[in-house]
């Protein structure tokens, strides 16, 4: 599976009812532990003092990571995406091949 960096932004629409809004949290936790237990999540972080999410995300290739990964979490239609495909850095080290 190929990695993308995903920065997510999420707005709530205005007049959407607190249950609305804390039904969907809910249930956008248990997906993301269901894309996390299949290895299509691998990391999330908020930045200080920020509302939009960081995650490092992975899928077949971008079309997949938006049809089968991104647009099945229930904040979706509130969710505004920035996506950018990663590759290995030969000095990564978490990566497979040591630097000589």
């Amino acid at each position: 599976m190929r990695e993308f960096l995903v920065e997510t932004t999420t707005t709530i629409p205005e007049g959407t009812g607190q249950d609305e809004v804390d039904r969907r949290r809910a249930a956008e936790g248990v997906r993301a532990r269901e894309l996390a237990t299949s290895g299509n999540l691998a990391r999330l972080w908020r930045p200080v003092g920020e509302k939009r999410v960081i995650g490092v995300w992975r899928a077949t290739d971008e079309q997949d990571l938006h049809e089968k990964v991104l647009d099945t979490l229930p904040l979706r239609p509130w969710q505004a995406y920035k996506v950018t495909p990663l590759e290995s850095h030969p000095s990564d080290p978490g990566g497979d091949d040591p630097v000589s």
